[in-house]
C-alpha cells in the first residue's frame, strides 16, 4: 500500500516541479516573522490553491526530501493534516494576525502575538462580603491525580526500543537489521504506555496501599503517540477501552476532561469552522463512558457543550468543573482564533458553572488538560480564562492540569505586574505523566481539607523504570512514595500549622526559596521527570523555569523563539518532551524544515 502510495506522490510532484522547488526555497530562506509573512506562507497559499492533492504530495516530498521523518511518517503526517493546513493556508490574509499566529504555531517563526483586548462580563458582581470556607481540622480526604496515559496497544514485548520513530516498541514494517534493544513488559522511555504498566496504576491505586481516595481526577490524552497512523477507528476504541478500564479496576468516582484525543490529532473543529471535520463522535463516546462517574445530566452536559461538564462530587460541598481547552490550544492544527473571542463558548460555560457554585456557596475545582499558562495555549483565551478565575477568586479553590507530563505548578496573581506573595491567589497542580517517554510513570494523591477543599499536601508516587525488577514478570510494576510536597517544601518555606494549605502564597514562597537556594532548585528540576529524564538547568534556564512557575496566565511565561535558529519545539526556551501525541505531529516536521542557523 505505501508504494503504491509513494508512485502517486512521485507523479503528482513531478508534475509540479515548480511549485515544489518554490516551497522548498523558502522554507530555506525563511529566518524570521517577515521571511514567514512575505515568502513562506504564499509559497504554501500557492500550493493550496492548486487542491489538497497536489499540497499534501508536495509537503510529503518536502519532508522525505529533507529527511525530516521515515518516508512513511511524512506520507502519513500530511494525509491527516496537510488538508486542513491548507483550508487554513485558501483563506488566509499572509500579512495580516491570523498569518502571524499560523507562523507561530505551525513554523516557530513568530512570537505570540500581543492580547486581543477584551473584557469578560459577569451575571453578578463579586460579592461585597463572600462567603468564608474555613478549616475545621478534619482529617483531609484523599484525592488521586493521573494524566497522559497515552497507552500503546500495539505495544509489543520484544520489539525495538531503539528506533527512528516518536515512539518504539512495536514490529514496524520498515524496522531494519536486529532488535538491539527488546522492549520490555512494562514499557521504555522511547516507547509509550503497554496495557501492563496502565493496569499496574490502577491496581496500585485501588489496592488501599495509598488510603483510601474518595474519587479521582484524570487530565487527559489517552491515544498513542502514532499521529501518523492512528485514525478515527484506533482512537476511538482507545478512548472506549480506557474508559472501561478506569471504571473495572477503579472502585471510586472519576472526573474525566479531554485531551488531544482525536483523529487527526488534536482536530477539533470550532462551530464556526467551515469544513466536513468534526469532533461530534469523541463527545459522543465520552457520553456513554464518562456516565457512570459524572451522572447522565453530566455526561449530556459534555456531549452538547464541546467536551465540557460541570458536577458536584456526591456528599460534598465540591463543583468540578471540566473544561475542554483544546479549542485555545494553538497547533489545534494551525486554526487561528482571532475570529473568535469564546471559541465554542468554553470560557461563557466556565462563567456560568462558578456563578451557580457562587450562589449556592460551593466551592470549586478547575479540573483541564492544557494549563493556562503554557507557550502553547493561545495567549487571548489564557487572558480571558484568567480574568474568569479572578472573579471568582473566592470560589475557586484550586486548578488540575496534565499535558506537559511533567511534575510541575503554575500561580496566578489579582496583579501580575506585582508578583507577591500577598498577590498570589490561585494555584494550579499539572500532573505528571505515566507514559514513560517523559520520565518514571507516576500519579499524585492529594490530602484535601474537606470543608475548604484547599491542597494540603501533593504526594507523588512512581515505578522506577531504571530498577532492576522493573521488567520481572508476572509481578507488576512496583509503586512507591517519591516525595510529599507538604514534607519536603514545608520546611524551605516556614512551619505551616495544621490548618495551612498548600495554596497560591505558599508556592509563591517556594519560588523565592528557589531564587535563593539553588540545592532546592535543583531538586525541583530532578523531581520534574521524577528522576527519570533529567536535564540540567542553570543560568536562563533556572530563570525561564522560574518564571514559567509565576505565569498560569501565557502572556506571562518567558517561552521566547529566536529567529534564525533550530525553531523545532523541543528547543524552545520551554524544554519540552519527547513522546506526547501533541509533540510529535506536523508541527515538529514543518519547523524542522527551517534550517539551522
Amino acid at each position: 500500500m505505501l508504494s503504491l502510495r509513494y508512485s502517486i506522490l512521485f507523479f503528482l510532484v513531478t508534475a509540479n516541479c515548480s511549485l515544489l522547488s518554490d516551497i522548498l526555497s523558502a522554507f530555506e530562506t525563511s529566518t524570521d516573522c517577515t521571511s514567514c509573512h512575505a515568502t513562506l506562507l504564499p509559497a504554501l497559499q500557492t500550493g493550496a490553491q492548486q487542491g489538497d492533492t497536489v499540497f499534501v504530495s508536495t509537503l510529503t516530498t518536502v519532508c522525505q526530501t529533507l529527511k525530516l521523518a521515515d518516508d512513511d511518517v511524512c506520507v502519513g503526517e500530511f494525509e491527516r493534516v496537510g488538508p486542513i493546513l491548507a483550508h487554513s493556508l485558501r483563506a488566509l490574509d499572509t500579512t495580516g494576525p491570523t498569518a502571524t499566529q499560523l507562523c507561530d504555531a505551525a513554523f516557530g517563526l513568530c512570537q505570540p502575538l500581543p492580547v486581543n483586548p477584551f473584557t469578560v462580563t459577569f451575571p453578578e458582581p463579586a460579592p461585597a462580603q463572600p462567603k468564608k470556607f474555613v478549616s475545621r481540622g478534619r482529617p483531609p480526604i484523599k484525592v488521586v491525580h493521573f494524566s497522559d496515559v497515552h497507552i500503546d496497544r500495539q505495544y509489543t514485548v520484544g520489539a525495538d526500543a531503539n528506533c527512528t520513530k516518536n515512539i518504539c516498541c512495536r514490529d514496524f514494517a520498515d524496522h531494519m537489521g536486529p532488535v538491539t534493544e527488546p522492549a520490555g513488559p512494562f514499557g521504555n522511555p522511547a516507547c509509550d504506555t503497554p496495557v501492563n504498566l496502565a493496569e499496574s496504576m490502577l491496581s496500585a491505586i485501588a489496592g488501599g496501599g495509598f488510603g483510601e481516595p474518595q474519587f479521582a481526577i484524570f487530565t487527559g490524552d489517552v491515544v498513542s503517540g502514532d499521529t501518523w497512523i492512528v485514525d478515527k477507528s484506533e482512537a476511538a476504541k482507545d478512548l472506549v477501552d480506557w474508559n472501561a478500564a478506569m471504571l473495572s479496576g477503579l472502585q471510586i468516582p472519576v472526573y474525566p476532561t479531554l485531551g488531544h484525543d482525536s483523529a487527526p490529532v488534536n482536530s477539533f473543529p470550532r462551530n464556526t469552522t467551515r469544513t466536513n471535520e468534526t469532533s461530534q463522535w469523541v463527545f459522543d463516546i465520552e457520553q456513554v463512558g464518562w456516565e457512570p462517574w459524572i451522572g447522565r445530566s453530566g455526561a449530556e452536559q459534555q456531549d452538547h457543550t464541546s467536551g465540557s461538564y460541570a458536577t458536584v462530587v456526591p456528599g460534598t460541598n465540591l463543583r468540578i468543573v471540566s473544561i475542554n481547552t483544546q479549542y485555545w490550544y494553538k497547533e489545534k492544527p494551525f486554526s487561528c482564533l482571532r475570529d473568535s473571542r469564546d471559541p465554542n463558548g468554553i470560557l461563557s460555560f466556565v462563567v456560568d458553572q462558578l456563578q451557580s457554585a457562587e450562589d449556592l456557596g460551593q466551592r470549586a475545582w478547575l479540573v483541564g488538560h492544557i494549563p493556562p499558562g503554557k507557550a502553547d495555549i493561545i495567549h487571548d483565551q489564557s487572558n480571558y480564562y484568567n480574568q474568569i478565575v479572578q472573579r471568582y477568586i473566592n470560589t475557586v479553590a484550586a486548578q488540575f492540569f496534565g499535558h506537559s507530563h511533567k511534575d510541575q505548578f503554575e500561580i496566578a496573581y489579582s496583579d501580575f505586574s506585582n508578583q507577591t506573595a500577598s498577590s498570589a491567589d490561585s494555584i494550579v497542580f499539572i500532573g505528571p505523566a505515566l507514559t514513560p517517554t517523559s520520565g518514571n510513570p507516576a500519579f499524585k494523591i492529594y490530602d484535601v481539607d474537606p470543608d475548604t477543599f484547599e491542597v494540603m499536601d501533593a504526594k507523588v508516587f512512581i515505578t522506577n523504570i531504571s530498577d532492576p525488577h522493573f521488567q520481572v514478570e508476572p509481578c507488576p510494576a512496583t509503586w512507591k512514595l517519591y516525595y510529599s510536597a507538604r514534607d519536603s517544601y514545608g520546611p524551605l518555606v516556614g512551619p505551616l500549622a495544621p490548618t495551612d494549605p498548600l495554596n497560591a502564597s505558599f508556592w509563591h514562597q517556594l519560588t523565592d526559596v528557589f531564587e535563593a537556594n539553588d540545592t532546592a532548585f535543583q531538586l525541583f528540576n530532578t523531581r520534574i521527570s521524577r528522576g527519570g529524564a533529567v536535564s540540567a538547568c542553570n543560568g536562563d534556564c533556572k530563570t525561564t523555569t522560574i518564571c514559567d512557575m509565576r505565569a498560569a496566565r501565557a502572556e506571562n511565561n518567558c517561552d521566547f523563539i529566536t529567529p534564525g535558529t533550530q525553531l523545532k519545539r523541543e528547543v524552545r526556551t520551554e524544554r519540552s518532551v519527547h513522546g506526547g501525541c501533541e509533540s510529535g505531529g506536523i508541527s515538529t516536521l514543518l519547523r524542522g524544515a527551517i534550517p539551522r542557523r
